[in-house]
């Protein structure tokens, strides 16, 4: 089979940058993108027949449309775009400023939704195509202090999900990726956003405290492996739609499923009695 081209964002460091390495290992073409291009430029210095650096901020229109069409014009095409690019602050939800948390949805939900638009007509056109969207276990689970972060990634959950259901009879495919910590340096690059209030002390005011005090100790996960799965249920049958990774990804995926299943389990009688009788068979969805 001929190597696939990947355009991966926030390719610079993390798991977008263990990805790309993987992905050149196996011998693929990949263009490394990030708003920052000291680290992807290092990379592509290696592999200068299959590797393209290139500035990318992903909310920048021009850079987005001047992104894939240099891709497509080096390498004939993109066949799996990464939406890994991402930024978060933390605080209670009244507490985080207005400017930070519209910046959060353009970096982690609006940038990947434009750059998605941008691949799907030649993906379209030539009958193959993945779009990976990298999520979070708090696309599924939220926490205190981090809910600006989990909405984009439940948005960006939601949009993956009808967008399988579009492109798979076409011959293209997407999933989403449910990473938990992984040792990224990503506590380095978090930032809090506004002026605490007290009476959030017992619960965002905790978190805040807690990222002060983190070391690579406490993220389970290791990018290099994570990358190789990530490759491997792209490349590799079964179709996925969802992949877990972390066991603390596991973790707290599975206390919400739980949590969820109790409270649907409990809550049916309550949910049926809101029908109009007899109306259930004829339910259009």
């Amino acid at each position: 089979m001929d190597p696939r081209t990947w355009l991966i964002t926030g390719a610079s460091s993390g798991l977008g940058h263990a990805l790309a390495e993987h992905v050149l290992a196996q011998g693929d073409q990949a263009v490394l993108t990030a708003s920052s291009t000291q680290a992807t430029t290092e990379l592509a210095s290696r592999h200068p027949r299959t590797a393209m650096a290139l500035p990318l901020d992903v909310t920048d229109p021009r850079q987005r449309e001047n992104g894939v069409k240099k891709a497509e014009e080096r390498f004939g095409g993109i066949d799996v775009l990464v939406n890994n690019a991402a930024i978060d602050f933390i605080g209670a939800l009244e507490e985080q400023e207005e400017s930070d948390y519209r910046r959060l949805f353009e970096v982690n939900f609006f940038g990947a939704v434009a750059l998605t638009r941008l691949v799907l007509p030649g993906m379209r056109a030539r009958g193959r195509g993945t779009v990976v969207n990298v999520s979070s276990m708090d696309g599924l689970a939220s926490l205190p202090a981090n809910g600006y972060y989990s909405a984009s990634k439940f948005a960006l959950e939601g949009f993956t999900e009808a967008l399988w259901q579009e492109i798979e009879p076409l011959g293209l495919n997407a999933m989403i990726i449910q990473p938990g910590s992984f040792r990224t340096g990503i506590q380095h690059r978090t930032r809090s956003s506004g002026a605490p209030i007290d009476a959030y002390e017992a619960t965002a005011g905790a978190f805040r405290a807690m990222m002060g005090t983190l070391t690579p100790e406490m993220f389970p996960g290791d990018p290099v492996r994570a990358a190789k799965v990530i490759y491997e249920a792209v490349t590799a049958g079964p179709l996925r739609h969802w992949v877990i990774l972390g066991s603390d990804a596991r973790r707290r995926i599975s206390d919400k499923l739980s949590r969820y299943q109790a409270e649907f389990d409990a809550g049916a009688q309550l949910a049926l009695s809101t029908d109009f009788p007899g109306s259930a068979d004829h339910a259009v969805l």
